[in-house]
């Protein structure tokens, strides 16, 4: 792969970035055979291309909100809460990319924090989605279709498989 060199020159900072993120438990990768196993391979290809697609929905959540607010003269004339909304949105997705893709490489604390985040963002979506003239009709709807997809990247997180695979270390107590 063309960014090898560039990966291995970042991976310590990237090892420092982990152990702020993942704790004391940031030094814990799963067995080779799980990572690399065809299911685990496949869970992590879908949990891609569905964060690919919440981001082009970000994306897209953040130009409408320009284009409304062009449109008015005023960047007023868009919601404080919509903007929150797509930004955070946008932010929120690019940390599960990072945690998708340090998962991908076996990290289980990544793996965790991924599982978590997909599963609490759709009840938290949702739940912001419902509260009455706090978003437009176009941002419930984008807020809905979010939370279906994220619902769907919990769905491959959740599998019996990928919860074996990246199991608590044998012989470790629970926290």
């Amino acid at each position: 792969m063309f960014l090898d060199p560039v990966l291995r020159r970042v991976e310590p900072f990237l090892l420092r970035l982990d152990r702020i993120a993942g704790g004391r438990h940031a030094h814990e990768k799963i067995a080779e055979a799980d990572r690399d196993h065809p299911r685990t391979l496949r869970a992590f290809r879908w949990t891609f291309w569905l964060l690919a697609l919440e981001l082009v929905i970000g994306v897209a959540a953040v130009v409408v909100a320009v284009v409304l607010a062009l449109q008015a003269r005023s960047i007023a004339a868009v919601p404080f809460a919509v903007w929150m909304r797509a930004l955070i949105v946008l932010a929120m997705t690019a940390t599960l990319f990072y945690f998708a893709w340090r998962a991908a490489l076996g990290w289980r604390w990544a793996y965790q924090r991924l599982r978590l985040f997909a599963q609490i963002f759709p009840v938290i979506t949702l739940v912001m989605a419902a509260i009455p003239g706090l978003y437009p009709a176009w941002m419930v709807t984008e807020q809905i279709v979010f939370s279906l997809i994220m619902i769907g990247i919990a769905d491959f997180l959740t599998s019996d498989h990928m919860r074996q695979a990246f199991r608590k270390p044998e012989g470790e107590p629970v926290d």
